[in-house]
């Protein structure tokens, strides 16, 4: 259904150029869209238009047109005059918007099939009958971006992302959900990840300018070659976006083809995470280190394990940092200087934070 906002819009424009005022009502006889501000007076006229027979009749002044959608009618277009020109602009403006109706049911078919194949909800053979149907190009590369916004998703952002990518019927924008907006992206020949993450970037900054924005964070998935492989890049960006909130904090935007060992970690299950901490700690947890001995561990880690440069980044005499590290190494049983404990320790890390994400969405 063409919103009023839409209708207005159109016969606006059509005033503007013919300068001859127009109302689109509904079979109800209630007045969508207007031009003039006599609408209301022809409700009576309306109805009985709508159950005659005729598809355009003068009464009151004005030209009545009917508009229908696939043989069903569905509003009654009014066109100030009696004489010839109303009659033509009235026909020229009831023809726009029975194209308007088209477009739309066209976009919502397509919105609606892309929603479907993201959740895996079609069947091979229909993924492709119904692509060939609607026009979709099933053998080009695609990826998918899920955009998480900092607030309940409305129409103005999903419209907002829309005109970002102009009128391109390539790609496609759709929500499945309440939190995030989909963008399912046709790549060109020659186009990679770079280009993917550059993309991502113009989206980011869009909300970003927005005062009321902040907080967005964007994921996407790899690139898939055939449009039944869509739904594992959909699923391999949302992925992204549930490891990237653990593992990556400081980043808004993520591949999932950055994820690393995150991506392993995500799929384990908590009882065996709880198992693998409890033999490389004892019971304990890294959380009951005290704030300066994890300063020491994670940047110690950042450094790859360098014990020059990590005591000069945390100003302290190399001894310092030796006996910090020895120290950690008698309550653990690892000794981080040697790069096997250094990895089980980081990992262990990894898993301990992975474990307390999925405790806070028990809540």
């Amino acid at each position: 259904m063409i919103s009023n906002q839409i209708l207005q819009n159109t016969i606006d424009g059509l005033k503007g150029i013919t300068r001859t005022d127009l109302c689109v009502i509904d079979t109800e006889g209630k007045v969508l869209a207007s031009t003039f501000s006599e609408g209301d007076n022809y409700t009576e006229s309306t109805l009985a238009f709508a159950a005659s027979p005729a598809d355009s009749q003068v009464m009151q002044g004005c030209q009545f047109f009917k508009v229908f959608d696939e043989h069903q009618l569905e509003y009654v277009l009014l066109a100030n005059g009696e004489g010839d020109d109303a009659y033509m602009i009235g026909k020229i403006a009831s023809f726009q918007i029975q194209n308007l109706l088209i477009a739309y049911k066209e976009r919502f078919d397509k919105d609606n099939f892309i929603k479907n194949l993201l959740l895996d909800n079609l069947l091979l053979v229909d993924i492709y009958n119904r692509a060939k149907k609607l026009h979709i190009e099933t053998d080009v590369r695609r990826a998918v971006y899920i955009i998480e916004t900092n607030r309940e998703k409305d129409g103005n952002d999903l419209e907002k992302v829309r005109s970002l990518f102009g009128g391109k019927s390539r790609d496609f924008v759709t929500a499945v959900d309440e939190k995030n907006i989909i963008v399912v992206k046709e790549l060109a020949p020659g186009e990679g990840y770079e280009e993917l993450n550059k993309t991502a970037e113009v989206i980011w900054g869009m909300f970003a300018a927005d005062p009321a924005g902040g907080g967005e964070h964007i994921a996407y998935g790899t690139i898939v070659n055939e449009i039944k492989e869509v739904s594992r890049s959909f699923k391999e960006a949302r992925m992204a976006l549930d490891v990237g909130k653990i593992f990556f904090e400081e980043k808004d935007i993520i591949a999932y083809s950055q994820l690393g060992i995150g991506r392993l970690i995500y799929q384990l299950p908590i009882p065996l995470c709880k198992m693998f901490i409890k033999e490389i700690f004892d019971g304990k947890s890294p959380d009951e280190f005290d704030e300066e001995t994890l300063t020491t561990i994670n940047k110690f880690f950042e450094n790859s394990l360098n014990v020059s440069e990590t005591s000069r980044q945390l100003y302290i005499h190399r001894n310092t940092l030796v006996y910090r590290l020895d120290k950690l190494q008698k309550s653990t049983g690892l000794d981080l200087r040697i790069f096997e404990d250094a990895i089980t320790f980081k990992i262990a890390l990894m898993v301990v934070k992975y474990m307390k994400y999925m405790e806070t969405l028990d809540y």
